[in-house]
């Protein structure tokens, strides 16, 4: 799967690097100069991700982050010549998934930006083994020693959640919303 990857950044010269940069990786790339050009080609492009300046000519990527996060909740990176420690922790504060401060190793970007793709769309494998227990995703189905073990769609669902989060913790809450699309009240 190629991954749309919007970047947000008013230097021509250093959206183009990264365009470069990301299209070798085998990203595809959606460009915007402005915050108004970044609110537009985040809604018409729907990206998986986002690389975002924090200085801009018409606003501030820390506003501008706020107003994507409203939309839709995608990675997004900030990608900025501020280095203060103030900014960064305002950045990671606001709840970005990384903050890379200019000059950058492009190797350090792609590795960064695939790690947070990876974190965020992890891909849950056709099958897969519990012991003497192999659990099939596509088809819904459970076997034991060959035979098959019958659970609800819930129990499915719950099963499937906590394989998806293996090695962390999971919230009540979150197991709420897996199964009932949304916070269980009451």
């Amino acid at each position: 799967m190629a991954y749309r990857i919007l970047i947000v950044d008013d230097e021509n010269a250093l959206q183009n690097m990264v365009k470069e940069i990301l299209t070798q990786s085998g990203y595809e790339t959606v460009s915007a100069l402005t915050c108004a050009q970044a609110l537009e080609r985040f809604h018409d492009a729907s990206p998986d991700g986002v690389l975002l300046d924090v200085n801009l000519p018409d606003g501030d990527g820390f506003t501008l982050f706020g107003k994507l996060r409203e939309v839709r909740d995608v990675p997004v990176l900030f990608l900025s010549a501020r280095d203060e420690d103030a900014d960064r922790l305002r950045g990671l504060g606001l709840g970005a998934d990384d903050y890379i401060t200019k000059p950058f190793l492009p190797q350090e970007l792609l590795l960064r930006l695939r790690s947070v793709l990876r974190r965020v769309y992890r891909e849950t494998p056709d099958t897969c083994r519990l012991g003497d227990v192999e659990i099939d995703w596509g088809k819904s189905s459970i076997r034991r020693n060959g035979e098959e073990i019958a659970l609800t769609a819930k129990e499915f669902s719950l099963l499937k959640k906590l394989w998806e989060a293996r090695g962390n913790i999971v919230t009540i809450d979150a197991l709420c919303a897996a199964l009932w699309d949304g916070p269980l009240v009451g």
